[in-house]
């Protein structure tokens, strides 16, 4: 059961109707279906704001549960613990972020909402300056992808019926750190020092808090969260309290290749990218690969190997025609074929660019075929490969290379 609402941003209504009438429905269908258990995906939002080690084993120990979210996601996991028609597994994963593979999410959410900031520090400042910041405490970070593997591959092992595991980083993770790591993806300025937690805990809280409901700067405040794309609910949220046991889940997934989530560290770039690309709510309409390529037809030259090549897939994958045009027919052929298998569409033009009566029959030919050609990536091209000092005794390769290059 893994249907729920995961927004801290969501009004409660959604969320117990979601959240708990659903894992209740979920309970109901298991039961009438008598299957043989009850896979359910609760989350790391039920340990609340409890202070100390969680442990899989624990679940109701008095901890403050401070939004819908957490309340809902508490309840629903009670529903399955307290059923009693159907052995049950408890996952809980922590802070899912997108593919460690392909970068790829589907909604701005967790660290998410804190990459309109990094960008426009980006723009504000260079990369080498080193900004002070707050150290906000720690967080857990886990790729879909891992948690989908991890998850898959304990639902199959055997004789861990009733358990809960925590599908969480075992290594500490500092907020401050996990923006780093985002920055330096972004090629933004990084926090080179962070004012210790434990000195910003002491200090009294209310002159801030008073400072805060003064009408002036809480319109700064509301404006800046605003324009960042910042939800007022999730500031309250950064800090994780708890920290979370693995042992059950590491055990179940000895042996394998997922005993440990990848580190940070070695996709931030992946979600970044693929952030700024496909999800940046600063992209104009349009101007996504996809919006931008859909049906589009784009001739792509020396597109039978390397750049070409690749540019070919990358535009059919994202909707668009690729016209393709070399000399070597049966290596356009056999990227065409990769296009189509993979469900796209491509057409072949063999031709010799260096020959302007080879150019002229090419574009007689696209354009009886095509109404138009939208776009051209003019890739092909020839390089000597050696210094013009080897090159004196050798002009027919000047003469080869400008009469394709230019």
């Amino acid at each position: 059961h893994l249907a729920a609402v995961y927004d801290m941003t969501a009004p409660a209504e959604n969320n117990t109707a979601v959240n708990v009438g659903g894992t209740t429905h979920a309970v109901e269908l298991a039961r009438a279906l008598e299957v043989e258990r009850l896979h359910h995906v609760s989350s790391i939002a039920v340990a609340g704001a409890y202070k100390g080690v969680f442990e899989e084993s624990m679940f109701d120990e008095g901890q403050k549960l401070p939004s819908p979210y957490h309340r809902t996601k508490f309840e629903s996991e009670r529903i399955v613990r307290e059923q009693p028609y159907v052995p049950w597994r408890v996952y809980r994963p922590a802070v899912v972020v997108g593919d460690s593979k392909t970068g790829e999410m589907d909604k701005v959410d967790g660290p998410y909402y804190f990459f309109k900031a990094i960008q426009r520090a980006r723009g504000l400042f260079p990369e080498w300056m080193p900004l002070v910041g707050l150290d906000l405490g720690r967080t857990n970070v886990v790729p879909v992808d891992w948690v989908a593997a991890a998850l898959d591959h304990i639902a199959h092992e055997p004789d861990l019926d009733n358990r809960a595991f925590h599908l969480t980083d075992p290594r500490l993770q500092r907020v401050d750190e996990v923006f780093n790591e985002f920055a330096a993806a972004a090629h933004a300025p990084r926090f080179a020092i962070s004012i210790d937690k434990r000195l910003t805990d002491a200090l009294p809280k209310w002159p801030l808090a008073l400072a805060m409901q003064l009408p002036p700067w809480r319109q700064v405040r509301n404006i800046t969260l605003r324009e960042l794309g910042i939800p007022e609910e999730v500031l309250a949220h950064v800090e994780l309290k708890p920290r979370f046991d693995t042992r059950e889940a590491e055990r179940a997934l000895r042996g394998s290749a997922l005993e440990q989530p990848p580190p940070l560290h070695d996709y931030a770039g992946r979600l970044w990218d693929y952030w700024e690309r496909e999800m940046d709510p600063g992209l104009a309409r349009g101007r996504t690969l996809k919006e931008e390529l859909g049906g589009k037809h784009v001739m792509i030259t020396g597109a039978s190997s390397g750049i070409g090549r690749a540019t070919a897939l990358k535009i059919a994958a994202a909707g668009g025609v690729p016209l393709l045009v070399a000399r070597n027919v049966e290596k356009l052929e056999e990227v065409r074929a990769e296009i189509v298998a993979a469900g796209g569409t491509a057409y072949v033009y063999a031709a010799d660019i260096s020959d302007m009566e080879s150019v002229d029959r090419l574009l007689e030919r696209v354009l009886a075929d095509h109404r138009n050609v939208d776009m051209l990536v003019n890739n092909a091209g020839r390089s000597i490969r050696r210094s013009i000092a080897l090159s004196y005794d050798r002009f027919h390769d000047f003469e080869r290379t400008m009469q394709l290059n230019y």
